[in-house]
């Protein structure tokens, strides 16, 4: 009995190598994380197993019953012959990685093969290698792994199952009860072993794996993070030396580079130094030209410093699928690099491409925010222009010199609301101004009716706001405030520092808004007899864009009392701007 758990033991070996082979095939992992196998992986799996116990069934070995000697199998058993083998460590396996289909098929291959080998005990053997593909089903969980204690448990009791029907069923009984004392201890313990260990190594492997890739996983992260604030402001010589010693440091190649289509940008090695100039090499081209990763023994480089052995990974960096440059990584030589290296390259290359294409994405966005913002402030000028020219019309018979008069300060007003289309900012200064030239046409309608008061900070002229901000609150003001007013109408207009920002505010005292248009007022067009509301909307939309969304329009407003509509410019979004500093807030 001893000689033959020592040889059962040797047998159970090769379960090591089995294992180790096995971690390797993509259905077997899929298993190992508890994922649904889909039709050909589960088949393929089936398939495996069976081979496996198949396998473990020639590399048993073979007793005589008469001389009760063990030689090695044969392709086939005489009616004195049994077998003491490792069938089950593969049926057992399958059941409890992959529950009772995967365990019944594995047994039905090995068991079904066994019952053609022949042997007194051919019957009662094949049928316990189909029960313990069932019985290893059972224990099968779900999203849980199995331990090595559980393995050995089930693949002994597996054994220990066949022992009992061989003394059941294998005929003549003396001989299949000899049978079970000479070789069931040895084989209950080798084959509860045999799982265990085939289990243990299984998940040991892929759990290296799995450290592997999160470490990978990590290293990317990082170089992202590291990348990201370089390459939002796109690709340039300036970010592509940065991005190229992020490399260098975090993967520890010999040398590191990125070119454009036509230049290379950086090239930054182990001392450190940074070489430019246009690309030289076919290779680099051609993996602009395919956008294929490439791994390459090239002697000639794009840079004469660089020894001409050793070996260079080229990946291409794209932009909405056109490449638009690469990254090069060299190394000592071809064994350098391994599949692991290429597959976090590859994946960089693609971080780093999509950065770009977020930097492209921002620049875009800039520029069509800029667009709107210039539009929006385009749609202002014929609302206040078609106003204004009723006033002067109204005035021409009557009052021919004031209509002159005012004639010149739209002349004025329109040349400074004209360059307010081409500028994105102006000082509150100009804004000012530009205002008082629209009250100077407006008190022509209003005979002694009307009463400005403009109450600054001198301190603050010098900040800057969008364009054509304060004449369309002074407009909304005058046409739907204080229009109706017979007299002592009333503009104030207020622009004041208080500590973390800049307040201005028009006021006036005329017949106020209803609630239910106060509430949506400046947050969209509306359509009603008394206007649509879209200068203060257009107003309200860009100082949000410019600033935040806390500078947009506040309006306050009782019915028959007035109306207040206010706004503030953080301090913080004034470039340059200091409280104490005169340079900026004197005139």
């Amino acid at each position: 009995m001893l000689d033959l758990l020592i040889i059962m033991f040797e047998r159970v070996g090769m379960i090591v190598a089995v294992a180790f082979l096995l971690t390797r095939f993509r259905f077997f992992q899929h298993m190992i994380h508890q994922d649904v196998l889909d039709r050909r992986q589960e088949l393929t799996a089936i398939l495996f197993f069976g081979l496996f116990g198949i396998f473990g069934t020639y590399f048993g070995v073979a007793l005589d019953m008469q001389t009760f000697h063990f030689e090695n199998m044969s392709w086939q058993l005489t009616t004195d012959e049994a077998i003491a083998n490792s069938r089950v460590i593969g049926v057992v396996v399958a059941g409890l990685l992959g529950g009772y289909r995967l365990g019944i098929g594995a047994g039905l291959i090995a068991g079904i093969h066994r019952m053609f080998l022949g042997g007194f005990t051919a019957f009662s053997c094949g049928i316990s290698t189909i029960i313990s593909g069932v019985l290893a089903g059972y224990f099968y969980k779900k999203g849980k792994p199995i331990r090595p204690l559980v393995a050995f448990t089930i693949g002994a009791a597996a054994e220990a199952l066949q022992m009992v029907l061989i003394v059941v069923l294998a005929e003549p009984f003396e001989k299949a009860f000899a049978l079970v004392q000479t070789i069931g201890v040895p084989m209950i313990l080798a084959n509860g072993m045999g799982a265990a260990l085939f289990m243990l190594i299984a998940y040991n492997v892929i759990s290296d794996q799995e450290k592997v890739t999160a470490l990978q996983a990590q290293k990317t992260l990082r170089i992202a993070d590291q990348t990201l604030g370089y390459l939002r402001t796109g690709m340039r010589k300036e970010t592509a030396q940065a991005v190229c010693g992020i490399l260098l440091d975090e993967l520890k190649p010999g040398a590191v580079a990125m070119t454009d289509k036509t230049d290379i940008l950086a090239y930054v090695g182990s001392e450190g130094t940074m070489m430019q100039g246009p690309i030289q090499t076919d290779i680099t081209r051609q993996v602009i030209q395919e956008g294929r990763l490439t791994v390459t023994d090239s002697v000639t480089h794009d840079h004469p410093s660089v020894s001409a052995s050793g070996a260079i990974v080229i990946a291409p960096l794209k932009t909405r699928g056109e490449t638009i440059g690469t990254l090069k990584l060299f190394y000592p030589s071809r064994t350098a690099i391994t599949d692991v290296t290429i597959e976090l390259i590859a994946g960089l290359a693609e971080l780093l491409s999509n950065q770009l294409e977020i930097a492209e994405a921002d620049h875009a966005y800039q520029l069509a925010k800029e667009a709107e913002i210039q539009a929006l402030q385009a749609q202002i000028s014929p609302h206040f222009l078609f106003n204004s020219m009723n006033i002067i019309l109204s005035l021409i018979r009557t009052n021919p010199d004031e209509a002159r008069k005012l004639l010149s300060s739209l002349s004025f007003f329109l040349r400074q609301n004209l360059e307010g289309t081409t500028v994105k900012m102006v000082t509150l200064q100009q804004e000012l101004a530009h205002v008082k030239a629209y009250l100077m046409i407006e008190e022509a309608r209003f005979i002694d009716k009307l009463k400005i008061c403009i109450d600054v900070d001198p301190n603050v002229m010098q900040v800057k706001i969008p364009p054509l901000t304060l004449q369309p609150i002074v407009e909304n003001a005058m046409t739907h405030g204080i229009k109706d007013l017979d007299a002592n109408a009333m503009i104030h207009i207020s622009i004041h520092e208080a500590s973390d920002a800049i307040h201005i505010m028009v006021q006036d005292n005329g017949e106020g808004i209803v609630p239910e248009r106060l509430a949506i007022l400046g947050q969209e067009q509306i359509q009603s007899e008394k206007g649509t509301g879209l200068g203060l909307y257009n107003v309200n939309r860009r100082l949000q864009m410019t600033f935040d969304k806390n500078s947009g329009l506040t309006i306050e407003s009782t019915p028959n009392e007035g109306t207040k509509i206010s706004f503030q410019i953080p301090k913080s979004e004034v470039n340059g701007y200091d409280g104490n500093d005169s340079r900026i807030s004197r005139r």
